[in-house]
C-alpha cells in the first residue's frame, strides 16, 4: 500500500492551536501519552459553552427540507456527515462544532432526511438519497473548500461527495468509516437467512447501539444500497484523506480503513487505529485525535494555499 502511513496511535499529531505551544511527535507517542502527561491540553470547551446556533432548514424542490447549524468562517471549511440513523446533535458534530467555532472555521452540521429535524419519511429513504442530502449541503450552503468528516455511513457517503465534487471537496476525515457496510454484512448472512429477509422484505439487525436491540433495515435499502457500493474497484478521490478508526469496532471492521486507503486513488493517505476505541470513537482521546487531524489538514491546506 504505497503512500499510506497506518499506525496504532496517532501517527503524526499535528501543531496545536489554543494558545500552546507547538508539539509533535512520532509513532512511538501517541494521543493517550499526550493526554495522561497532559491533561489540560484538550481543546477548551469541549463542548460546553457552545455557541448558540439556531436550527436552519434548507428548503429544496421536490425533495425533503433538511435541518441544519452552521457557523460561518473562514476556509476551508469543515462540514460533519453523520452516521446511519444519527442526528446532528451528537458528540463528535458538538465537538467539532466548538473546534471550528475556536478557530474562526465554518461549519456544517445536519440531520438527513427523515431523520432528526429534517423533514421526509425514514421508510423511505436510501443510500442514494442521502447521498443527494450530503450534495445539496455542499452545493447550496457551503462555502469555498470544504474537509468533510464523515462518521460510519457518512464515512461512505464523504467519498460519494469527494468523487462528485472534487473541486470543493479537499480533505476528507472518516470515522469508524463504514464504506459499503450494509451490503457486506448482508451478504455475509447465511443463504437461507438472506432468503427470508427478502420474503419478509425486512432484516432485523441486531445492534446494541439500537434502543430495541435491532435496526429493522428494509430489504429495498440494501439492495438500493448496492449501486453505491465502492470498494469493487478504484475510487477516484485524490485529496489528502485521514481515516479514524477503533480496534474494538464490533460493527465496522477496522480492516475496512484498510481497504478504503487501498481503493482511492490518493497517495496522501493515513490510515490511524487506536487500539482500544470502539465504533463509536466518542472518548476523551478519540474526541481530541480527530480534532487534531481537523487541525492538521487545516494546517496543511492553508500551507498549500498561501
Amino acid at each position: 500500500m504505497a503512500g499510506v502511513g497506518m499506525a496504532t496511535v496517532a501517527a503524526r499529531l499535528p501543531r496545536c492551536r489554543w494558545g500552546r505551544a507547538p508539539i509533535s511527535f512520532g509513532f512511538h507517542r501517541g494521543v493517550s501519552a499526550l493526554l495522561a502527561q497532559n491533561p489540560e491540553w484538550a481543546p477548551r470547551g469541549l463542548p460546553a459553552c457552545r455557541q448558540k446556533t439556531s436550527i436552519s432548514f434548507l428548503s429544496r424542490p421536490d425533495l425533503p427540507n433538511l435541518a441544519y447549524k452552521r457557523l460561518k468562517g473562514k476556509s476551508p471549511g469543515v462540514i460533519f456527515i453523520p452516521g446511519y440513523i444519527s442526528n446532528m446533535n451528537g458528540t463528535k458534530a458538538l465537538a467539532i462544532e466548538e473546534f471550528c467555532k475556536s478557530l474562526g472555521h465554518a461549519y456544517i452540521r445536519f440531520d438527513y432526511s427523515g431523520v432528526g429535524n429534517s423533514d421526509g419519511n425514514l421508510e423511505e429513504c436510501t443510500v442514494g438519497r442521502w447521498r443527494k442530502d450530503v450534495l445539496s449541503i455542499i452545493d447550496d450552503l457551503a462555502v469555498g473548500p470544504q474537509i468533510l468528516v464523515g462518521s460510519s455511513l457518512g464515512g461512505w457517503l464523504m467519498l460519494h461527495a469527494a468523487i462528485a465534487r472534487p473541486q470543493k471537496v479537499v480533505a476528507l476525515i472518516g470515522v469508524a468509516t463504514a464504506v459499503d457496510g450494509l451490503v457486506t454484512q448482508f451478504n455475509q448472512l447465511p443463504v437461507e437467512v438472506k432468503k427470508e429477509i427478502e420474503m419478509k422484505g425486512v432484516w432485523a439487525m441486531p445492534s446494541k447501539y439500537s434502543e430495541e436491540g435491532v435496526y429493522h433495515i428494509r430489504y429495498s435499502f440494501i439492495k438500493e444500497a448496492e449501486h453505491h457500493c465502492l470498494l469493487h474497484s478504484p475510487i477516484p478521490v485524490n485529496c489528502p484523506i485521514r481515516l479514524l478508526h477503533g480496534m474494538k469496532d464490533d460493527i465496522v471492521p477496522w480492516h475496512t480503513s484498510l481497504q478504503v486507503a487501498d481503493r482511492v486513488v490518493s497517495t496522501d493517505v493515513d490510515v490511524i487505529l487506536r487500539k482500544h476505541s470502539d465504533h463509536r470513537m466518542k472518548e476523551k482521546a478519540d474526541i481530541q485525535l480527530l480534532v487534531y487531524t481537523i487541525d492538521d489538514l487545516i494546517d496543511k491546506l492553508s500551507t498549500v494555499v498561501n
